[in-house]
């Protein structure tokens, strides 16, 4: 007695279709799995034999095989739980073999039947929607399935349920989403730049940085807004696109981040790790690789307050995703690639103490005990973040002012209109912002006149800086271009770029020391 099942594996943030065969033959009582399964999937049988006698069906005293298809494939998680039962039930006659045809089938099962959630749901229906009519999931994963266009989608809560149901005698109510209702409502009022008194050049780096989607770096004292700040981006970011949020989501769902009832992750996201992360929880990785923070704050913001704090080999492993903005994570048996397009936010003290520069706090740190600590964020990291702006205290005058400052929707409607610019001009290709393009598109889009080069070579003689740091000028000066909607750049965006790549005002470190540069 053979039955097929159709299911799914992910691998990275995608799937793939995984055939279970369950045999049924004489011989002495022996449930095997074969096909690489991990030890989630091999102590599957234990759930399944005790979901299937608790349920009301007799579980077959025989041999039973399990094949999962390609046998190749290493297979993790507790998904495989509900198409082996199934299997089982269909093997056995419970539920006739040609029902299974049109379905794919994925659960996890409690030893009284009822079906749990399984994480990477949403990928395993955009892989099922190229092979099969319909799936069948837990009712926790459904409204995260039913994203998915193009499919069924059937919620089961127990094993009898689906059995049932596969057998005709019982319905189950199609699942559909309406996914353009989860964008509305997803800001934070309690957040608003409003809040936020003086630092005027700071909101407008930030606002620059937003519209071009540049990482950006904050150097200032404690209590000055960094974090403050940081926290209120989320507020100014253009809303995230539907395609942008489906591939956030693939991640939010293998990693089994997703809350209960959520289907998409409709707000780009905002991650801010602890400094003691380890390197595999800021990359990824483990001996099941999961996604890191890189990944989890794909599409959003990756904020990393007291940067120089995190262990430095953990911020040097930043270098790669923020080139490539895709992480591979290689182990002896496979290779996963995970995305990772973030945009990076720090902050930082200016020296151990904190109050180097502070005109109202005398800062009581030696220049080799400074030098050391900003030696922790290596020049090569640095080269890699668009905007450096210095964050100082902010005077008492303007704490007590009761002019209101501009609110963040004010903000993010110049940030959208920005971003609208450059979602035109990049339509035929796979890049979102300014801060994405490479080479070719710069020769296209980052032409200057002779007076921006003449700026740009004054800049880079005197400053010092690389062929890296030069490109960067030209996309933060395409930004500030996009946002005055100007089409040519302009010595005024240039000059303003030049600005953001280096900290020589008056009060820190020389700019030969290579610290900020």
């Amino acid at each position: 007695m053979l039955a097929r099942v159709l299911s799914s594996a992910v691998l990275g943030i995608d799937a793939t279709i995984v055939e279970v065969e369950v045999d049924i033959s004489s011989g002495l009582p022996l449930f095997s799995t074969v096909g690489l399964p991990e030890t989630s999937v091999k102590e599957s049988k234990d759930r399944v034999k005790a979901a299937i006698g608790n349920s009301g069906y007799g579980f077959p005293e025989d041999h039973i095989t399990v094949n999962l298809a390609p046998a190749d494939l290493k297979k993790e998680g507790t998904g495989f739980d509900l198409p082996i039962a199934v299997g089982i039930l269909a093997a056995t006659g419970v539920i006739p073999k040609k029902a299974l045809d049109k379905y794919l089938i994925l659960g996890e099962l409690a030893l009284d039947g009822r079906i749990k959630p399984v994480r990477g749901s949403l990928p395993m229906a955009l892989a099922a929607r190229d092979t099969t009519e319909a799936i069948i999931v837990p009712a926790g994963n459904a409204q995260e399935a039913a994203v998915v266009k193009g499919i069924r989608v059937f919620g089961a809560e127990n094993l009898s349920q689906a059995a049932a149901f596969l057998r005709g005698e019982q319905k189950i109510k199609e699942i559909s989403t309406d996914a353009i209702s989860y964008f509305s409502n997803t800001g934070d009022e309690d957040l608003d730049f409003t809040d936020v008194h003086g630092q005027h050049h700071v909101k407008r780096a930030l606002e620059v940085a937003c519209a071009g989607g540049h990482n950006v770096l904050m150097i200032g004292p404690p209590g000055s807004g960094k974090t403050m700040l940081a926290k209120r981006l989320a507020g100014i970011l253009p809303p995230i696109t539907f395609e942008e949020a489906l591939e956030t989501t693939k991640i939010y769902s293998v990693s089994g981040l997703l809350n209960e009832g959520q289907a998409l992750v409709a707000r780009r996201p905002f991650r801010s790790p602890h400094h003691t992360i380890s390197d595999a929880g800021l990359i990824g990785g483990g001996m099941v690789p999961r996604p890191g923070e890189v990944s989890l704050s794909h599409n959003g913001v990756l904020f990393l307050d007291e940067m120089p704090e995190f262990k430095k080999h953990v911020l040097e492993v930043l270098r790669q995703p923020l080139e490539d903005r895709q992480v591979t994570i290689s182990r002896a048996r496979t290779s996963l690639t995970y995305p990772a397009s973030f945009m990076l936010v720090g902050a930082m003290n200016p020296c151990p103490c904190g109050y180097f520069s502070d005109p109202r706090h005398p800062c009581t740190c030696t220049y080799a005990q400074i030098q050391r600590y900003r030696s922790r964020l290596s020049g090569p990291l640095l080269d890699r973040i668009d905007i450096h702006v210095e964050v100082p205290t902010v005077p008492y005058r303007e704490l007590m002012t009761d002019a209101n400052a501009e609110t963040s929707s004010d903000i993010a409607a110049r940030v959208s209109k920005a971003r609208e610019i450059q979602s035109r001009r990049f339509s035929r290709t796979k890049i979102f912002c300014n801060a994405q393009m490479n080479g070719r598109h710069m020769k296209a889009y980052c032409k200057v006149d002779p007076s921006c080069s003449s700026l740009l070579e004054a800049a880079v003689d005197k400053l010092g800086l690389s062929a890296r740091g030069y490109k960067r000028i030209l996309k933060i000066a395409r930004t500030i271009a996009d946002m005055e909607g100007v089409q040519d750049i302009q010595a005024s965006h240039v000059s303003e770029a030049i600005q953001y790549r280096t900290l020589d005002r008056k009060g820190q470190l020389p700019v030969q020391a290579g610290l900020f540069m």
